[in-house]
């Protein structure tokens, strides 16, 4: 088995300041240079943990095709709702890690003052262009948060147009031993031949890493058969997929709430014991329907 990753020392990441370090993509956010993230010198003890993970692109962005996009308050609250009562595997469950895309960091702050999602470590990381959130909320981005303490947090500039500002946002679970990255690839409007998203594809392992416990959670835009997503594929396993077959359920809907095709992903290491799920009913709040999976890390 591979060394486990390094954990490195726990940062304090709240709402819109999300972004404390760069890593990874070769690239610098805030005048820090880039870098690869660490490795451990040697394997520990290893406890096994049960993971109930959901990704979720929430539309939270006042355009068209976002139904709450201009209503932030009641989309936090559906947000609320879904990550504690999700479905997997035909049973509700709660979850303990979130993924969540076009997120605004209003709303991220809000979940941070929320029930037992107060207790959370929460990441956020901003896009760099694109409409404000509508009432104040702040800007759209990428969150991650876990029902436990994140470590070595950092948000890492992908290839992107510089109007997009792409990024991964990473951080190290050291009670579960888990490296859990998430992230949003560019929209094919940005990107129509895919030329980004490839490059985005190959920075986004090099960040997440080949550690022996890996969660990567995120809308990647394109579909599983896509040679874009080569590398994630190469690198782990998708939890949706069908023994070696590049497939899993749709998660983009339509305005009449038709399911059209997958674009949202949890890649996670390779040989792991694993259930998901998708809805089969339409989603009102986004254009995306959330994914679950329950992710059990054996010991080793």
């Amino acid at each position: 088995m591979r060394s486990p990753r390094a954990l490195i020392p726990l940062l304090s990441v709240c709402g819109a300041a999300a972004v404390v370090a760069a890593a990874g993509a070769g690239a610098a956010i805030d005048g820090l240079p880039g870098g690869g993230p660490a490795h451990a010198d040697g394997a520990r003890e290893t406890p096994a943990v049960t993971i109930s993970a959901m990704t979720w692109n929430v539309c939270g962005v006042p355009r068209p095709g976002c139904p709450l996009g201009g209503r932030p308050e009641e989309l936090t609250r559906r947000i609320t709702t879904r990550m504690n009562a999700t479905e997997v595997g035909g049973r509700t469950v709660k979850t303990n890690a979130v993924f969540l895309q076009d997120v605004c960091s209003g709303q991220v702050k809000t979940l941070k003052r929320t029930g037992r999602f107060a207790k959370w470590t929460w990441a956020f990381a901003p896009f760099a262009g694109g409409p404000a959130c509508a009432g104040g909320q702040g800007r759209p981005g990428v969150a991650v948060g876990v029902e436990a303490q994140m470590g070595g947090v950092r948000a890492s500039r992908l290839p992107s147009p510089s109007y997009a500002g792409r990024s991964a946002v990473c951080g190290d679970v050291p009670s579960w031993n888990t490296r859990v990255c998430g992230t949003q690839f560019s929209t094919k409007a940005e990107d129509p031949d895919g030329a980004w998203r490839r490059k985005q594809a190959h920075a986004l392992v090099s960040v997440a890493g080949s550690g022996a416990r890996v969660v990567v959670g995120g809308d990647l835009t394109d579909g599983p058969e896509d040679p874009v997503l080569d590398p994630l594929y190469r690198a782990y396993a998708e939890c949706d997929q069908s023994a070696a077959a590049r497939t899993g359920a749709k998660t983009v809907q339509d305005w009449r709430g038709q399911a059209l095709r997958k674009a949202d992903y949890l890649f996670i290491t390779k040989d792991t014991g694993t259930s998901s799920s998708v809805p089969d009913a339409a989603v009102t709040s986004s254009d995306h329907r959330p994914l679950s999976a329950v992710i059990r890390f054996r010991q080793p």
